[in-house]
């Protein structure tokens, strides 16, 4: 297909010509968009577009999307222009290569994006600029007045009879599908919900200062234009509904595929780039007689497609999503006396109009997808906001309002408010705000739910009958200083140990009638032989499930089982374990391989346990043909997602720990061995997340444990200790440089090193690391920059400790260009008090003293072997960084 591109995308390419503008037939028009846009598709081990045909793409489907429609064009056919332009930037952006680096570039993306959202929305007339540009103030957005008199022919309804035949007989075909589900939802859900939203309001938000802002009926305004909608039913004959109807559907794909589109593009640019557009797309407190700007909540809110709100709302959670650091700045203003608004209350006066948007939605909303959405995009807000710079009330708000829905019948309702209550409870805490609500009273807020919200438990509410936890009594439990009962705490307990009859269904089934069930034991050890027997019976069953999320839980649940002492020790059962997670490793599903591979992590850690604490006996039971399959099962994981590859990274540091010379020696495992060592240095050198490459260090580290494998010899050797000593002296993240240090001072014999430059080498990386130990970008990395000093110096030390006397010569020139710095920062290092390192493991004063008097011994011993004295000369450095330790240590004990 290839050889055929400059054909088709070049500058007088057919498919150039014919999307261009300028072609009068429509259809061929239309068909070349379509086939330009599947051109941009990513293909699963393929080549991608090279860059020329890339940007011949994207300026010819953004033309598309800035351009008008034309009278020669009716409006379908004008969706399907857009439609197919947006998908073709989604594949571009989808396929990893396009980076939109250019401000115009992206500016004139999100112009066109933000004009599609609002494509063909009853009641909305939006004129979007050419390009958006960044700044932190809201951007004007120019909208033409809605003329009531003059309705759009694309906001009207059909008439309810029509409405009967669309339900009775179903069409076939996704625009069918869509233009169906519109009609029902504008019709039925939006109206109704605004019904049912003025009832329920008086109970959650009649006192509520920010809901309803005094002066500015808001509710009004949404029933107004969703009964504008409605109003105009009879005007068309049944024809022209269905047309109607055809080009709803229509329209509301051009939105989703604008917000889909969108998406995309803001997971492929910086979140700091992201929010230079913040006020573009989302809502700000509207200033006194102005309009309130349309914004991504301008769809939540009005848009009739259920389907549409739920996209607007992904795309709303996917901005707030890792947010905390730029809405930190948010602060309620105190003076309103200021000639201007700083950006630090227009940041806060959005968070607050945020809330007020999300909450009337949440009332408006009855479609169950729908309303997942807009509590998870909830949970991302109140994830990030600053409670503590804002004035109280906010969260109080929506802790009153989100407690209905942990009884509604759809258990991803359920399930997304509990953890939007999690979220409340976890909000910068300890925060006064929080700790009033977690004192309510149970009942508080939770018979307010009327009729959109169903109610779960019976009357007889067994959730707070729950038997008091052990050590605190029945009128005051722990964390509560209320005398009722926290009833938060007791629904979590009684979800976890009340089983139901409901637990895997939907259903508004209730509790059982009978007492109150104990919970279940939680120790494997406890159980019965025969019970035992049979919980690992049905979970390696489990793990043949079809099921991705049964197959998931159940190689989890063996990865929690492997850790049991009564299990991890039986040569069966671990093999059993390590076959049924294999399979499940190699499972088509992402969340069961993520899954797979923890497991594996945690059962080749009970390897480690049981070759420390069992000896050679279990090695030598254990099948060298199983160890093998999971060397080479781990490898393959190392290259999966960043969520699989974290554990498997952390297997194959462990596995090769295991290695007995045996196995090393054997030519079955030597391409094996050689390949996930490979794996392992470059997911160290990667640009993966700091989990995967923390994890990395960690599993190197762990390997050179392993006595038994050549170390110093092998080539790999070098390309490991080059990996580490880059990453120790130049990572954005001082964890991992610290588990980089940590894992540069395990080898305990100098063989281990390798030859004089290579051993050199580490040596000057780690002085070079020790002084950059405070040069970071990122503020919040200075609370580890102690500990990576600590880690560092402790590595010099264990080098000097092993240095032999070929060695000396270039370390001391290293401590003539840098001693002044590396005695600073060991008499810090020394003087420092107890303190516990990455490892878990505590060194104290003594410690550090018997280690550096260590290497001065050893340094001593070597002296006479030594030309030019530098053993001499490196001892009495060493041993008068000592003496100023002592000095001080007796100046500060006197």
């Amino acid at each position: 297909m290839f050889q055929y591109l400059p054909d088709l995308l070049g500058k007088t390419g057919l498919l150039v010509q014919f999307s261009d503008s300028a072609q009068p037939n429509t259809e061929l028009r239309t068909a070349a968009l379509h086939s330009m846009a599947n051109l941009c598709l990513s293909v699963p081990g393929q080549p991608y577009l090279d860059e020329p045909y890339r940007s011949v793409c994207f300026q010819t489907f953004l033309s598309v999307l800035q351009s008008s429609k034309t009278s020669d064009v009716d409006d379908i056919t004008f969706c399907v222009l857009l439609q197919n332009a947006l998908k073709g930037i989604q594949s571009l952006l989808n396929g990893g290569k396009m980076k939109l680096m250019q401000a115009d570039q992206l500016g004139s993306l999100l112009a066109v994006l933000k004009k599609c959202m609002f494509h063909g929305l009853p009641g909305l007339s939006l004129e979007v600029p050419a390009a958006l540009y960044p700044a932190p103030l809201p951007q004007y957005d120019k909208r033409s007045p809605v003329k009531q008199e003059q309705p759009e022919p694309t906001a009207s309804k059909t008439t309810g009879n029509r409405r009967k035949k669309s339900k009775g007989k179903q069409k076939k075909g996704e625009f069918a599908e869509e233009g169906r589900e519109d009609l029902c939802d504008t019709g039925k859900e939006s109206i109704r919900g605004v019904d049912m939203l003025k009832p329920r309001l008086g109970d959650t938000c009649a006192s509520d200062a920010a809901c309803v802002p005094a002066g500015k009926d808001h509710l009004s305004s949404h029933c107004t234009s969703w009964k504008r909608i409605s109003s105009s039913e009879s005007e068309y004959s049944d024809a022209e509904g269905g047309i109607q109807s055809k080009t709803r559907s229509y329209q509301a794909k051009v939105r989703q595929g604008a917000l889909a589109c969108f998406l995309s593009t803001i997971k492929s640019i910086e979140k700091r780039v992201l929010y230079g557009y913040w006020s573009a797309f989302v809502p700000d407190a509207p200033g006194i007689g102005s309009p309130q700007s349309v914004s991504l909540m301008t769809i939540a809110l009005k848009d009739p497609s259920p389907k549409t709100r739920a996209c607007s709302l992904q795309v709303l959670s996917a901005i707030l999503e890792g947010s905390k650091q730029f809405l930190s700045v948010a602060e309620d203003a105190n003076d309103h006396k200021r000639a201007f608004t700083p950006f630090s209350v227009t940041i806060a006066s959005s968070i607050r109009e945020l809330h007020r948007c999300l909450l009337l939605a949440l009332v408006a909303e009855s479609s169950f997808q729908t309303l997942t959405q807009i509590i998870k995009c909830l949970a991302n807000l109140v994830s990030n906001a600053p409670y503590s710079r804002l004035n109280p009330g906010l969260l109080t708000r929506v802790w009153n309002q989100i407690k209905p829905y942990i009884c509604h019948k759809d258990v991803n309702v359920r399930v997304s408010s509990l953890t939007l209550l999690g979220a409340v409870v976890s909000a910068q805490a300890p925060l006064p705000e929080v700790q009033l609500l977690l004192q309510q009273p149970s009942s508080s807020g939770l018979n307010s739910s009327g009729s959109g919200t169903p109610h779960r438990f019976n009357s007889s509410e067994q959730w707070r009958k729950v038997p008091p936890l052990e050590g605190e009594s029945p009128d005051n439990p722990a964390g509560c200083t209320s005398p009722e009962p926290c009833w938060l705490i007791r629904l979590c307990i009684s979800i976890v140990v009340l089983p139901r009859e409901d637990s895997c269904s939907d259903s508004d089934a209730n509790f059982p009638s009978g007492s109150v069930y104990e919970p279940s034991p939680v120790r494997l050890e406890s159980l019965q032989n025969d019970q035992q027997i049979l919980c690992i019976t049905l979970l390696l069953g489990l793990n043949h499930s079809e099921t991705p999320l049964v197959k998931a839980a159940a190689a989890r649940a063996l990865g929690v089982y492997i850790l049991f002492s009564c299990l991890r020790q039986d040569v069966m059962f671990v093999a059993d374990t390590a076959n049924a997670i294999l399979n499940s490793l190699h499972d088509k599903s992402p969340n069961v391989r993520a899954k797979a591979a923890w497991s594996l992590g945690n059962l080749t850690d009970t390897l480690i346990v049981n070759m420390e604490t069992m000896g050679q006996s279990f090695q030598e039971e254990f099948s060298d043909l199983l160890l093998l399959k999971m060397l080479r099962s781990a490898t393959e994981a190392s290259k999966d997602k960043d969520k699989v590859k974290s554990d498997a990274v952390r297997a194959l540091g462990n596995l090769l720990h295991f290695l007995q010379p045996y196995h090393v020696a054997n030519p079955r495992f030597k391409e094996a061995i050689e390949e996930s060592l490979q794996a392992l240095i470059s997911t160290v050198l990667s640009e993966a997340t700091m989990k995967v490459r923390w994890n990395a260090c960690y599993a190197l580290g762990n390997v050179f444990k392993n006595t038994a494998l050549p170390l110093g010899e092998a080539p790999w050797t070098t390309q490991a200790y080059n990996a580490l000593s880059s990453v120790v002296k130049s990572c954005k993240n001082f964890k991992i440089r610290i588990k980089s240090a940590m894992a540069l001072s395990i080898p305990s014999k100098r063989e281990c090193y390798g030859p004089t430059e290579q051993f050199c080498q580490i040596w000057d990386a780690l002085v070079e690391a020790l002084q950059k130990s405070e040069d970071t970008e990122d503020f919040l990395e200075f609370k580890y920059s102690a500990s990576l000093r600590t880690q560092i110096c402790q590595a010099l030390l264990h080098l000097l400790s092993l240095a032999k006397s070929t060695d000396l010569p270039l370390i001391w020139r290293t401590i003539t260009e840098n001693g002044d710095a590396i005695k600073s920062y060991v008499l810090q290092y020394m003087k420092c008090g107890i303190e516990e390192n990455e490892a878990g493991t505590r060194t104290d004063l003594c410690e550090r003293e018997r280690k550096l008097k260590g290497a001065i011994e050893h340094l001593s011993g070597i002296e006479k072997q030594v030309e030019g004295k530098a053993g001499l000369r490196v001892c009495v450095y060493l041993e008068g960084i000592l003496t100023n330790h002592a000095n001080a240590t007796e100046l500060t004990k006197s």
